[in-house]
């Protein structure tokens, strides 16, 4: 019950933030961490990753102080899911109408891991980080992305048949025998 207060709309990484941001308003506690069942290790890695990735933008000469870049228009947080679909774009995968997932270039039927915060909510569209084999196959670190966005992103890979509902797909016509003449 703890996880589910962290949760967000849009994915588990907009709830990752979101725990993240949390902790530095605590001024990164390890009491706050005990408090709501987290690993005071696990935390100060995601500061130190997230102090690299600070040094890296400095490096390549982006800057982050830079408002905009950073700005979050609404809380679905879309900035953040498209450039996670940017990384991620080949690991799409889009509901069908029996409630499962197929992935979109390879058709395979996946789920939702049950811890993630979409678990429940089933969007039309995702990307993930990782498929898990148990006894299904599960999509864990999903975000839920609109599938247009694939179009802008990666033109190269997705075309718009790709990303067309399966029952709006148009139908391969079926090859009729040529007949036969009888000599």
């Amino acid at each position: 019950n703890a996880r589910k207060n962290f949760f967000r709309p849009g994915g588990d990484h907009i709830t990752l933030l979101a725990v993240f941001d949390q902790w530095k308003e605590s001024d990164f506690s390890q009491n706050w961490c005990f408090e709501n069942f987290l690993q005071v290790r696990s935390m100060k890695r995601a500061r130190d990753i997230k102090e690299q990735l600070v040094e890296l933008c400095k490096r390549v000469e982006i800057d982050n102080g830079d408002e905009s870049l950073s700005k979050v228009d609404e809380d679905t947080y879309i900035n953040v899911r498209k450039t996670i679909c940017s990384g991620f774009f080949y690991n799409t995968a889009k509901l069908q109408k029996s409630g499962a997932y197929r992935t979109l270039k390879n058709s395979h039927t996946v789920d939702i891991h049950p811890s993630s915060c979409l678990f429940e909510s089933l969007p039309k569209c995702v990307v993930y980080h990782e498929l898990v084999s148990t006894s299904k196959e599960y999509m864990r670190n999903i975000v839920e992305i609109n599938s247009e966005w694939l179009l802008e992103i990666a033109p190269h890979y997705y075309k718009p048949i790709d990303i067309l509902d399966p029952d709006k797909k148009p139908k391969k016509a079926k090859k009729m025998p040529i007949p036969q003449k009888n000599k």
